[in-house]
C-alpha cells in the first residue's frame, strides 16, 4: 500500500526538525527538571513523574551529541512508549520545543542518509524533505526510537525505572 500516510510528532533541537510517531508518543508535558540517577551517562537528566510513575528522561541534545542548552518556556518532554527487544520501555526526551503533528505519506519518506548530518545515522528511520514558511527547503528527521537507546541504555533505563 503505497498510499499508506502515517501520523508524526514534529520536534525541535536548535535549528533541527525531527519527528516520532504518534502511535509511540503517550503525551507532552511542559518541562520539570527532572529527579537526578546517580552514576547515569550524561544524557540521562533523571526521573520525570508521569501519572505517579517515574519515567526515565533523557536529552535528545546530549544522545545525539548536540550542545547542552538550558530549558526555557518552550522545552517539553515527550513522554514515549518504546519496543526494545522483549519489553515496552516508557521514558521521556527532552525537547527545545514541539512543533506539530503531521502526516507523511509513506512514498514521502526516504531512506537515512549515510554523511552530511552532524549525529549517528543509525538512530535514523528517514528524512522527509519538507518545504519551510521561509521560502527554503529543508528535513525531517524521523527517529527509530528503538535504534536511539543501545542494548545498555535499555537495560540501564530498565533498572532506574
Amino acid at each position: 500500500m503505497s498510499g499508506s500516510t502515517e501520523q508524526f510528532v514534529t520536534l525541535g533541537l536548535g535549528a533541527e526538525v525531527f519527528a516520532v510517531p504518534v502511535a509511540y508518543v503517550r503525551e507532552i508535558l511542559d518541562y520539570a527538571k527532572p529527579s537526578g540517577i546517580p552514576d547515569g551517562p550524561s544524557y540521562l537528566l533523571g526521573l520525570t513523574d508521569v501519572r505517579g510513575r517515574g519515567a526515565p528522561t533523557l536529552d535528545l541534545r546530549l544522545k545525539l551529541g548536540l550542545p547542552a542548552v538550558p530549558p526555557d518556556g518552550a522545552t517539553r518532554i515527550l513522554v514515549v512508549d518504546v519496543p526494545v527487544e522483549d519489553r515496552i520501555l516508557s521514558l521521556g526526551l527532552v525537547a527545545d520545543r514541539v512543533i506539530e503533528v503531521i502526516s507523511f505519506a509513506e512514498g514521502q519518506i526516504e531512506a537515512s542518509p549515510d554523511i552530511g548530518v552532524p549525529w549517528r545515522s543509525d538512530y535514523i528511520r528517514g528524512v522527509v524533505r519538507r518545504d519551510m514558511a521561509s521560502g527554503k527547503g529543508g528535513f525531517v528527521v524521523i527517529f527509530d526510537l528503538a535504534r536511539l537507546l543501545t542494548s545498555q541504555d535499555a537495560a540501564y533505563i530498565a533498572q532506574a525505572a
